[in-house]
C-alpha cells in the first residue's frame, strides 16, 4: 500500500452522505497515513444516512469557506442520495471540485458522488461509473460511463455502490499516491 503521510485529503460532504461511503474511505486514508478533513458548507456536525435510516453523527473539521483546494492533494465524494444533491446546488462545492479536476489532482467518488461532477461540466471524454440511476445523467453530461467495480481516469476514480469500497479505497490510495495526473 502507497504511504500517504505527506497527503491532505478533502472529504466534501453535506448532510444524508451514505455512512460507510464516508467512514471505509476516511479509515483507509487513515491507514495510509493520510490528513483527512472533513469539509462541508455546514459547520459542527452533519448526520449520515446507513441504508434505510438516520446513522452517524459526523464531526465538520473544516467548513467550505474556510478552505481552498490548494490546502490539499486529493478530494473524495461519497455517496448517499441526499448529499450529493445538495451539494451539487451549493455554486461553492461545485467550483471546490472543478479546481480538482482542472488541476488533475486525484478525485475520489462513489455511488451518487459523481453527480457533484456533472455540474462542473469537466467530465466530456471522462471514463467513469456510478450508481446505476446516474447513467443518464453522466452520459448527457458527456462521460463514458460504464458499469464496473472500480473505474479510474487519469486520477479520476469511481465506483458504483458501497459493495466496491474495498477495489475503491485500494485504487484511491494508488491514485493519491501517484499525485497529480497531467493530460496524456
Amino acid at each position: 500500500m502507497a504511504s500517504l503521510s505527506n497527503r491532505r485529503v478533502a472529504i466534501l460532504t453535506e448532510e444524508g452522505f451514505e455512512q460507510v461511503e464516508l467512514t471505509s474511505p476516511k479509515a483507509a486514508l487513515q491507514q495510509a497515513g493520510a490528513t483527512v478533513d472533513v469539509v462541508s458548507p455546514k459547520s459542527g456536525t452533519i448526520k449520515a444516512w446507513d441504508k434505510t435510516n438516520w446513522g452517524i453523527t459526523v464531526n465538520i473539521d473544516k467548513q467550505l469557506n474556510e478552505v481552498s483546494p490548494d490546502d490539499y492533494d486529493a478530494l473524495v465524494l461519497p455517496g448517499g442520495v441526499l448529499n450529493p444533491d445538495k451539494l451539487r446546488q451549493n455554486q461553492d462545492a461545485v467550483a471546490f471540485a472543478a479546481v480538482f479536476l482542472s488541476e488533475g489532482k486525484p478525485i475520489a467518488a462513489i455511488c451518487h458522488g459523481p453527480q457533484l461532477l456533472i455540474e462542473t461540466k469537466l467530465i466530456k471524454g471522462r471514463r467513469l461509473t456510478s450508481y446505476p440511476s446516474l447513467q443518464t445523467d453522466l452520459k448527457n453530461a458527456g462521460a463514458d460511463w460504464v458499469d464496473e467495480q472500480v473505474v479510474v481516469d487519469n486520477g479520476l476514480v469511481t465506483s458504483r455502490r458501497p459493495d466496491d469500497l474495498d477495489a475503491f479505497n485500494a485504487k484511491m490510495i494508488e491514485e493519491i499516491g501517484e499525485g497529480i495526473h497531467h493530460e496524456a
